[in-house]
């Protein structure tokens, strides 16, 4: 370590934005130097949009590099200094119809390029912006603009209807046609093209808020700082492998953290291009954008690769250096079919809304299957048991002594300011076991993870088993309510193409789970059918095991259920 510290100019403590970017990126893929050499900044100051993008990225020889290629009917490219550019005009528009630092902004919008000026722009006035995807119904929509006390809205004029029992008090903002009652967007670019904010940006001032997925419940509101986000997004780039110079490729619908993750702030925290598909996805689609564009690097949710590896990978001739998955646990068969067609190694990731990325398999380090890998550069991850206490086993949590920079400032409380987090950890709800070389895997939501004959089981590990059945492409394991073992695990199945959903194919997948699963790990009951998901994707296991529940409650069997005692061995 010592020739690698004496080529890096000596830091200041804590180090400036640009000294703990450049030191993560001169470390590469030495985990072990990162995590010992990293510190966060702690800035009291801090607009990334200004300091960071329009003064660093977009000046000099960045001015005309490619910052964004978005891929739909056509292409769309905007440069670092067009962006730099545009979000200024937008930003002395917004001025100019009343809008304030403190305001919040509700942005519903597509992959177009207005929505990273919006991004941009709500940054340079101090705004804070609430991301929503354009899929939202209108009860949703006037639920986050009731909670996110919104006063300014910028969406696509085709979904004005959607819109039609806002209160008029409400600025509407219009990207394409713009409906009566609303302000065409590109009525709002000034001719003036620098921007002077009004004052500093204090690095703890709200920017972001996020409505949670609700995989279980009403949705919360994580309130993100200018510091959280664009600071704590140095974990995410690193955990991605990302370099000045990549060509990066996020699969994450608008609206959602991973998309402000991996489409905004870790590859322009690298410097790297972003490139969005506009069009619904399509894994044919998504492979010959990869190869089309030159992407260097990938990330995509599980979901995603359990579709793409559908297709015969290896007919894609890719440029790949680093692919990655986020969102929910990889199974161990993806990685492999994966590795087989292009000999690269899909990394698994961890993080929530709630924060950065907390957790990778790093590049460079080796992968253990079904890990999610170690804590990320500026994180230290506890597990606490039970009783609180740390452990080999048990949930996730962050200690707040002292506090990650990638942290969120709190949820948003009935005043609509972040209630801070308190006490001694900040605990995810996600339970997970540690081997002695700090390798993390997942093992679920503390609320999914479930007790059959006394074992406590988890619906990933059997997930994981029955993906390597050919004919399962998804699958969801949740427990049914059973008068010997008190629960059963029964599996929700979404078949692969040419599959029947029929008794051959059961017997066939309770042979499989016969050899490869502990007799009381044994998935006992399937059921073919789609599965219930949220808008980010996420399976609504809480869906599953409501209706389980209601079917024991009236003493109902499915009629579309195998059980395993109906296929004896042999």
């Amino acid at each position: 370590m010592s020739s690698l510290s004496s080529s890096l100019p000596p830091p200041t403590y804590p180090p400036s934005f640009r000294e703990a970017r450049d030191l993560l990126l001169a470390l590469d893929d030495r985990y072990m130097a990162a995590k010992t050499l990293f510190a966060w900044p702690r800035p009291e100051r801090f607009n990334w949009a200004l300091e960071w993008f329009d003064a660093e990225l977009a000046a000099g020889d960045g001015v005309a590099r490619t910052a964004l290629k978005i891929i739909g009917d056509k292409v769309e490219v905007r440069s670092f200094g067009e962006l730099a550019r545009e979000s200024s005009r937008l930003a002395n528009g917004l001025r100019t119809i009343g809008a304030r630092r403190g305001d919040r902004l509700l942005m519903m919008l597509g992959a177009t390029p207005e929505l990273w000026v919006t991004m941009l722009a709500a940054m340079k006035l101090g705004l804070v912006l609430m991301p929503a995807m354009p899929q939202l119904a209108p009860a949703d929509i006037a639920d986050r603009l009731e909670r996110g006390r919104a006063k300014f809205l910028v969406a696509h004029g085709a979904d004005a209807e959607k819109f039609s029992e806002v209160e008029e008090k409400v600025v509407r903002i219009a990207v394409g046609a713009a409906p009566e009652g609303w302000r065409p967007f590109a009525s709002l670019m000034s001719p003036n093209a620098r921007f002077a904010p009004d004052g500093p940006t204090r690095a703890d001032d709200p920017m972001l808020l996020y409505f949670t997925s609700g995989t279980t419940a009403r949705s919360k509101l994580v309130v993100h700082s200018h510091a959280s986000y664009p600071i704590g997004h140095l974990s995410t780039m690193f955990g991605l492998g990302l370099k000045p110079g990549d060509i990066h490729l996020n699969i994450s619908s608008p609206g959602w953290a991973k998309h402000a993750w991996s489409s905004v702030f870790a590859p322009w925290n690298a410097g790297a291009t972003v490139v969005a598909l506009a069009k619904r996805f399509e894994p044919r689609m998504a492979l010959d954008a990869l190869v089309a564009h030159g992407v260097t690097t990938f990330c995509a949710p599980p979901t995603v690769w359990r579709m793409l590896i559908q297709e015969d990978l290896r007919a894609w001739k890719v440029r790949l250096r680093e692919i990655m998955s986020s969102g929910e646990p990889l199974n161990p068969e993806v990685i492999e079919q994966v590795r087989r067609a292009w000999g690269l190694t899909l990394r698994d990731s961890y993080g929530q809304t709630e924060t950065t990325m907390l957790v990778a398999n790093s590049p460079g380090e080796k992968v253990i299957p079904g890990s999610m890998g170690r804590p990320l550069p500026g994180y230290r991850i506890t597990l606490l048991d039970a009783e609180g206490f740390e452990s080999d086993h048990g949930e996730i949590a962050l200690p707040l002594r002292p506090r990650p920079a990638g942290l969120m400032l709190g949820y948003a409380d009935d005043t609509g300011g972040p209630a801070p987090v308190g006490g001694a950890f900040y605990r995810t709800g996600d339970v997970a076991s540690r081997d002695a070389e700090g390798f993390i895997t997942y093992v679920g939501r503390a609320d999914d993870v479930f007790k059959s004959s006394d074992y406590r089981l988890s619906p990933f590990e059997l997930e994981s088993a029955l993906i390597e059945h050919d004919a399962v492409a998804e699958a969801a394991v949740v427990p049914a309510p059973d008068p010997v073992r008190y629960t059963t695990p029964k599996a929700y199945i979404v078949l692969a193409a040419g599959f029947a959903p029929d008794a051959e194919t059961a017997a066939s997948i309770f042979a499989h789970v016969r050899e490869r699963l502990s007799p009381y790990k044994r998935v006992r009951r399937i059921e073919f059918a789609e599965l219930p998901k949220t808008a980010s994707g996420k399976i609504r296991r809480v869906d599953l095991r409501g209706r389980e529940t209601a079917l024991a409650d009236k003493g109902e069997r499915a009629a579309a259920e195998f059980r395993i005692e109906d296929f004896p061995e042999g």
